[in-house]
């Protein structure tokens, strides 16, 4: 699926709201644009106003020294409703924002970027994956989930054509994620004053393991309440999950917030997020208050300072967090919708679209609701928690030798330099990278730890099984290369279907040259 990362940082040296907006990646190659701006005055008190109606804690400033107003309330200018009805202000109030947030950003060359990437995927009949990186944290707590084009338009995170998302590009690399069939959760019910807890686990695991139909991945829930740090961590190390599952009290802080698991008894985000990155965990959701929301002093934002921001640098896949205070009834349909199509097989940031949209379809769109929900995915991380049916691969362990004398073509892939190596393709996926953990090691520097993947999947046919092989780059910077009719180019980060006699490169574009073939039997 195409990938268009922009990114966002505040320009130090040349005043306090001058700002550089650039593409981080991009599905074609002339894709990488910059774009200098101004923060506006308008966006600074449309913001304040925001947090004077919606937010649910001690405003935030975008600049420091900036005071609130002493009369926050001001005249939006904005279209006429439809057929004269009357808009509701907080409703024009959040439309206004969102298309000055979009105004801001997408200006001159990134718009550019954007709509060419949108046709690329639309060529591709699929969706844009569009991930927005947020290097100033007095931006962090901005709703940008509701950007939009114009009046009558989608949301982004709502437009039927694009997958909305936050990252960061300062992380950890990812640990290597085995293939999942099916959901795996840890359900902890922390401390809450406002909560039954056997009630609301009750729940939540009615939520979680529900719509047991054949259409769906098998679904397990393990519930601890209110463990103690250590029988949480001891639980997470001694068993398999692949979703981690929070619901309780939170509160942001320094050192990525806090979340309470009894009385007295609390974790900050960097502990949790050692304890999860050791454990394989591919997904976290908090279901609690501001576990998207940075802490602040004198309210002004702390860099790095949001539960979910921190889990991501520290190498968790993906994290959902809520933005501001969200009620127990929106939290709950959120989960049903959410879990429903993870199990569903879609992609985190399709489930997380899906049930974003129902939150406005139950809570109206002048309403927080589905505004709330903020995922963070890693840079490397395809958002992809159980496999579907048409992509499932059969991961074969690293002892089982390929049968030469089968009748099945043998697949390979040859360095042509000289004194070269064949490495024999198995079944299922052969992994390439720096580093000895992979399959076939390319110990060189341009070349990622874990660089790419080729897959081999089988279909039967009336003359017999059939193999076909495919090539998915996962390098830190698109550096995967084919030979075409064109020259060389780069896959960034997409999945190819390889022909005998291909030819490619990993790492560098003057890198070693590799041949994939396929030999009769």
């Amino acid at each position: 699926m195409p990938s268009l990362n922009l990114a966002i940082a505040r320009l130090i040296n040349t005043g306090t709201d001058n700002f550089a907006i650039w593409v981080v990646k991009a599905p074609y190659p002339s894709g990488y644009v910059l774009h200098d701006c101004v923060w506006p005055a308008e966006l600074t008190q449309v913001w304040q106003e925001w947090q004077q109606m919606f937010a649910g804690h001690s405003g935030l400033y975008l600049f420091p020294g900036l005071q609130p107003p002493s009369d926050p309330k001001f005249s939006i200018d904005l279209v006429s409703p439809p057929s004269g009805q009357t808009a509701g202000y907080s409703s024009r109030l959040m439309q206004y924002l969102g298309i000055n947030l979009w105004r801001w950003i997408f200006d001159g060359p990134i718009l550019g970027s954007l709509e060419r990437s949108r046709g690329i995927a639309m060529g591709r009949y699929t969706r844009l994956r569009f991930r927005l990186e947020i290097r100033d944290p007095d931006l962090i707590a901005l709703p940008w989930e509701i950007m939009q084009r114009q009046p009558g338009q989608s949301a982004m995170s709502l437009s039927p054509d694009l997958l909305f998302s936050r990252t960061t590009s300062e992380v950890e690399p990812l640990p290597y994620l085995r293939t999942d069939q099916a959901l795996s959760i840890l359900l902890v019910l922390g401390h809450d004053e406002n909560l039954q807890l056997a009630q609301e686990a009750a729940i939540l695991e009615k939520i979680l393991a529900s719509s047991n139909s054949q259409n769906y991945a098998p679904c397990t829930v393990k519930t601890l309440l209110q463990p103690t740090p250590q029988e949480l961590i001891q639980e997470l190390e001694t068993a398999a999950y692949n979703v981690f599952f929070y619901a309780g009290h939170g509160l942001p802080g320094p050192d990525g917030g806090l979340f309470f698991l009894r009385p007295g008894m609390t974790l900050n985000g960097i502990e949790l997020a050692q304890v999860l990155t050791r454990s394989g965990m591919k997904l976290a959701v908090f279901n609690a208050c501001w576990g998207a929301q940075p802490a602040a002093i004198n309210h002004q934002a702390i860099p790095a300072s949001s539960l979910a921001e921190v889990l991501i640098r520290h190498g968790v896949p993906a994290v959902l967090g809520m933005r501001d205070q969200i009620a127990d009834h929106e939290s709950h349909s959120f989960i049903q919708a959410f879990t429903e199509a993870l199990r569903s097989r879609k992609s985190i940031d399709e489930a997380v679209a899906e049930a974003r949209q129902e939150l406005l379809t139950l809570y109206k769109f002048n309403q927080l609701a589905w505004t709330l929900p903020v995922l963070y995915l890693h840079p490397d991380f395809d958002g992809e928690l159980i496999k579907s049916f048409d992509e499932g691969i059969t991961e074969l362990p690293d002892s089982i030798i390929p049968n030469i004398n089968s009748p099945i073509p043998i697949a390979s892939l040859r360095s042509l330099s000289s004194a070269g190596q064949t490495w024999i393709l198995r079944p299922g996926v052969t992994r390439i990278g720096r580093t000895k953990d992979n399959d076939i090691v390319i110990p060189e520097l341009s070349v990622s730890k874990r660089h790419a993947e080729i897959l081999c999947r089988s279909n039967l046919t009336a003359t017999g099984p059939v193999r076909t092989y495919y090539l998915q780059d996962f390098s830190t910077y698109g550096t995967t290369w084919c030979l075409g009719p064109n020259g060389w180019q780069q896959i960034l980060r997409e999945e190819v279907t390889l022909q005998s006699g291909m030819q490619l490169k990993f790492g560098s574009s003057k890198g070693k040259i590799w041949q994939f073939v396929i030999e009769d039997a």
